[in-house]
Parts: structure tokens; sequence; C-alpha cells
């Protein structure tokens, strides 16, 4: 396969109107569901893993897991470290190996945010020029999971593009995920909506080399999607989806073969699970046949 790189991909998704697919992963199975998913489909697509994840899997790990699944697959797979909150945790995914990261501190002030994506950017680029650097701007709430408690997205938490055009030349990132309206996980108890406008006002404040992602995307309306994707959304993450496929099916598994011990085959019906929900999203994303 001829190697192409993320930003020749993140090009394409605004001039051809497609989105990569990100999902994350915190064991191999959720890989295998993702790269299968990638090598049928024909598509380019981002692997994550949080903090969380990468503490519980191992950094390392992770990105010679991922190295030999794209070998062996021989498709376009890059590794994200997904929400990053410390310089420490960034200096320790780009030293790993890691494709891209996100260094997010959108947490702490505007200033601070700044300067700390900032310093992300500087030593990334200097270990590895060709390294995605993405940064946070505004407010997402939630978590990844299914949330019943009701989470109100308030004004003061969405992204504002004259921030979101200074952040951007004052930290030099290649991405960023902005506040529009998106909830991490999959809320029950209250209707979740992106604002389209302001994703487009958004993507004309920052221009054409800064790409947009979409966090917090499980359990958004295809017309959501389609509707960002036209927007200006380059990313879109999944992971709450996959979760719940895999773990509802695993519980399934276990009801009906109790007597089973043997974890490849307890765990082959969640693979499967988790497969339809990222092929699913993979053609919502029209990033079908883009290799």
């Amino acid at each position: 396969m001829k190697i192409v790189s993320i930003k020749d991909y993140l090009k394409r998704t605004t001039e051809e109107k497609w989105a990569l697919g990100h999902f994350n992963f915190s064991e191999d199975d959720a890989i295998r569901a993702i790269v299968e998913s990638a090598a049928e489909f024909k598509t380019p697509v981002f692997l994550g893993t949080s903090e969380g994840e990468r503490k519980h899997l191992g950094v390392k790990q992770s990105v010679n897991l991922v190295k030999a699944f794209r070998e062996e697959f021989d498709v376009p797979i890059f590794l994200n470290a997904d929400h990053t909150k410390s310089f420490e945790g960034v200096k320790e995914a780009v030293d790993a190996g890691y494709d891209a990261i996100l260094a997010d501190f959108s947490a702490l002030s505007f200033e601070e945010n700044i300067k700390l994506t900032k310093q992300s950017v500087e030593y990334a680029k200097s270990k590895n020029p060709d390294i995605i650097v993405e940064g946070e701007l505004g407010y997402i709430r939630g978590e990844s999971k299914l949330q019943r408690e009701i989470i109100e997205v308030k004004p003061e938490d969405l992204t504002k593009p004259e921030e979101a055009a200074q952040f951007v030349k004052e930290t030099g990132i290649d991405m960023l995920a902005p506040a529009v309206g998106n909830i991490h996980g999959i809320v029950v108890s209250s209707k979740e909506s992106v604002d389209i406008s302001r994703i487009a006002t958004i993507k004309k404040a920052v221009g054409d080399n800064v790409y947009l992602v979409l966090h917090g995307a499980s359990g958004l309306s295809e017309t959501d999607l389609k509707n960002s994707i036209n927007a200006g959304i380059s990313v879109i993450h999944i992971n709450t989806e996959i979760r719940m496929a895999f773990t509802e099916a695993l519980k399934e598994t276990i009801e009906k073969e109790p007597q089973e011990t043997t974890p490849y085959k307890i765990l082959a019906p969640s693979i499967e699970a988790m497969k339809k929900v990222i092929e699913k999203k993979l053609k919502i994303f029209s990033s079908i046949n883009k290799i």
C-alpha cells in the first residue's frame, strides 16, 4: 500500500465532504473490530486511546499493537492519544510513537490552554514533524458512558469562533475540537443536538489548513452527523456506542453459554457487535473506498 499521510486524508475530507472515523479501544478485540471494518470498507481510520485506556493497556503496547495490525491488514490506521490532559502525558505518547495527540487543556483558562497546547505542539513537532496535534477549546460535557442524568449544555460552554481563530494562530495545532453542543457519551434524559451553523462559522474562522473534530458523536442522529460533515467536520469520534455493543453482546453470550470458559469464544460475538456499529458509522461518514 502506498503511504499516504494523515494530512493528505484530512485535506481530502474537506474537499470531498466526508469524515475520518475515530474509534477508541482498550484491548485488542476492539482493535480487530475497527481494523477489519476499515479493511473491508477500504477506509482510513483513527484508533484512539484515552488516558484511562492507555493506563489499562499500556502506551508502548498500544503503539506496537496498532503497528502489528497495520502491517497485517495493510490499511492506513493512525493512532491518536485521545484527551491527554498533562504535558507529561503528551511527551509520553509522542515519545512512544503515537501518530496524533489531543493536547486537551480545555478545562484551564483560555490563556493557559494556549500556553500548554503551544508547548505540546512544539515538543511533538520537534520529535516528529509529521505528527498531528489537536487542541480543544470550549467545554464538552459528559463522559463516555450511558448517562441517565440530565446534561444541559450552557451558552458559555460553546466555542467562540473569534477565540478559535486566535487559539489556532497562537498554538499551531493541526486539528481543533470545538464545543458545539456535543456531549460525551450517550445521553438518555436530554436531547443532544449540535449547532451546525457554529461549526461552519468556526471552520471559516480557523481556515482550510486546520481540521475540525467532532467529539461525543455517539448517539447523534445520521442527519446531525452528515450536516456536521457538510459544515466542516473532518474527524468524528465514536466510543460509547462501541463499548455498549461490546458489553451487551458479552452479557448475552455469558447468559446463553454460562459453561463456556474459553475467552476467545466468549468474546467473538462482541467483536462482531462492535463491527456492526463501526461499519454503520463508516457508511454515514461517507468514508468508504477512500484508500
